[in-house]
């Protein structure tokens, strides 16, 4: 097991952005593990595991033919359009080689689902141009055999350097408001737990849909209110935004698919890893 594990070639699409490339900093220690970058950037540039791929003009095949991962994972960004075409490309390469994509996705699939957590099982139905482009991909890939794909269902992420918080930080320092949906029913994980939980599901090959969030539920304003005691960053202008006069949902729980209980987690641990 442990020599297979280390034959492992790992292609990650987005490494320079922040889930991408938290799983590059958890994975390269473990794995062949090689990332694509966007803009120009010296920092990336002169690392032989990283390559320059620019969604819309390059081609994904180039970079595949050159690495010949047997595992990809993409956490992607940008233009939608570009991004279905890169997928189909993807699938194509997964039909004819010993390959296996793990894809993030969004609780966004399920948006148009208001008054209920959804879990891997349940029907997709999204009311956002956003969750629209993540279902698209994800049937396109459901029609793949099962042991081709990992689906990975993301809700709100967070952690010490992730953008929402920068986001946060940003507000308070030029005084702006912060928006707080005192509405919304979510669940919430980090950067760190989804790279560990990731990590899990490459090493005991498992394909399937995952839902890689809390076990538990938090309000949008609350969560948001106990961030900012965590952060300790000062006075904050919050700014409630109602989209609806009744609660709503937008959650991702796991249920078919749950792994370890080391691996799972609950939303305390996530305003204790950011007072650290």
């Amino acid at each position: 097991m442990k020599n297979e594990i280390k034959k492992y070639r790992i292609l990650i699409l987005g490494a320079s952005g922040f889930i991408g490339g938290s799983l590059y900093k958890e994975l390269c220690s473990y794995f062949k593990t090689f990332g694509t970058y966007h803009a120009d950037n010296i920092n990336y540039s002169n690392n032989q595991h990283f390559f320059q791929y620019k969604l819309e003009e390059d081609d994904i095949f180039e970079i595949l033919e050159l690495i010949k991962p047997n595992i990809i994972i993409s956490s992607l960004r940008g233009d939608f359009s570009a991004q279905v075409v890169v997928h189909q490309h993807i699938t194509e390469y997964l039909a004819s080689n010993k390959c296996k994509l793990i894809f993030l996705s969004s609780a966004n699939v399920f948006d148009a689902y208001s008054k209920y957590p959804s879990y891997e099982n349940d029907k997709t139905l999204s009311n956002s141009i956003y969750g629209h482009f993540k279902i698209k991909i994800e049937n396109m890939l459901l029609r793949l055999p099962k042991n081709k794909i990992a689906i990975i269902r993301l809700p709100m992420v967070f952690g010490s350097q992730s953008p929402r918080i920068n986001n946060i930080k940003q507000s308070i320092k030029e005084k702006s408001p912060i928006d707080v949906f005192p509405n919304l029913i979510m669940n919430v994980t980090t950067d760190s737990k989804v790279c560990q939980q990731i990590h899990y599901i490459i090493n005991r090959n498992k394909s399937g849909i995952f839902h890689l969030g809390s076990n538990d539920l938090v309000h949008h304003d609350e969560f948001i209110k106990e961030i900012l005691g965590s952060l300790d960053v000062g006075h904050a202008i919050l700014k409630n935004v109602f989209t609806t006069n009744d609660d709503r949902y937008l959650a991702v729980l796991p249920k078919d698919n749950l792994l370890p209980k080391h691996l799972q987690l609950v939303s305390q641990e996530i305003l204790t890893e950011l007072k650290l």
